[in-house]
């Protein structure tokens, strides 16, 4: 009887997830990658991050992939920049630098549209610049307040919310769960689940009503066993804004965020941005499926 233990799979090299990012896999060399990604959930949360750097990119180059460079910019990039009339004028060494940058950069952008592979469920197509969401990510804008409210009441020991659901018996949990989603749901006109963030090591510590540009908005605050907090900004944008998953700095701050169907959510913190990541397409899923509050299962507060 044979028992040498089979050796583990080695791990995929970037190359390899890179290619399986783009379905370049056959069914064997996929299959393998697909069981490490299983059994190895920070390099699968990487490959979905170069999944979504990949769906930004063709969100942003793709349009200008479809658009026929003008035909007088590409005789001057076929012939060089010469003109018989005028070989040596300035501006016909710059019209060419120009013309030869703007191909390279049509270029770049066909690349970049050309990426191919399996679609992400939450990573969509995403804004361009100057589109109505790009107030969105200036000071002052709706990210920008969820950033500026997480450094606020992120450090806080004693009043960190307004409705503590860490304390108490399970019962009492309980019943301050019920009452923060209520209050929360009737003041900013929409429902607002309590996302379950525990199998990611995160408890809820509570929530609070807070400010924003077109009404309230409501913050809820995660906490895992270091003490490292993360909060769940949740707004009812102006109608018509969209923005697919899209992530986000400022300053030391992370911030996964995304608006559509009236409901507008930005996860915010301190945490790599994989770790980030998992996160913010847990609270996507919850939200998506409408899922009700967590049931509270912390041990009474000594």
């Amino acid at each position: 009887m044979n028992t040498t233990a089979t050796p583990p799979p080695d791990r995929p090299d970037e190359t390899r997830l890179s290619a399986w990012v783009d379905g370049e896999l056959d069914g064997a060399a996929r299959a393998e990658v697909e069981a490490w990604l299983r059994d190895h959930p920070e390099d699968a949360a990487l490959v979905r991050l170069w999944a979504a750097d990949r769906d930004a990119l063709r969100a942003r180059f793709g349009p200008v992939a479809d658009e026929p460079v003008p035909p007088a910019l590409r005789q001057l990039v076929q012939r060089g920049g010469r003109d018989a009339e005028a070989p040596r004028a300035p501006w016909r060494r710059v019209a060419m630098a120009a013309g030869l940058l703007l191909v390279g950069s049509l270029f770049g952008g066909w690349i970049a549209a050309s990426l191919v592979g399996s679609e992400s469920p939450l990573l969509a197509a995403l804004p361009l610049p100057g589109s109505a969401d790009g107030a969105q990510v200036r000071a002052g804008g709706w990210l920008h307040r969820a950033a500026v409210a997480h450094a606020v009441y992120a450090p806080e020991l004693r009043h960190p919310v307004e409705v503590n659901v860490a304390q108490g018996s399970a019962a009492e949990q309980r019943a301050q769960e019920e009452h923060l989603t209520r209050w929360l749901s009737k003041r900013l006109d929409m429902p607002v689940p309590l996302f379950d963030l525990r199998a990611q090591g995160f408890e809820l510590v509570g929530g609070r009503l807070l400010p924003d540009a077109n009404g309230p908005s409501a913050q809820l605050m995660y906490q895992n066993g270091s003490g490292q907090r993360v909060t769940v900004y949740l707004r009812r944008p102006p109608a018509g804004s969209q923005a697919a998953f899209r992530y986000q700095r400022d300053g030391e701050l992370g911030l996964f965020y995304w608006v559509e169907d009236g409901f507008g959510c930005a996860l915010v913190g301190k945490l790599p941005r994989e770790q980030l990541l998992a996160l913010a397409e847990a609270v996507y899923k919850q939200a998506e499926a409408g899922l009700p509050p967590a049931p509270a299962t912390k041990p009474p507060a000594s």
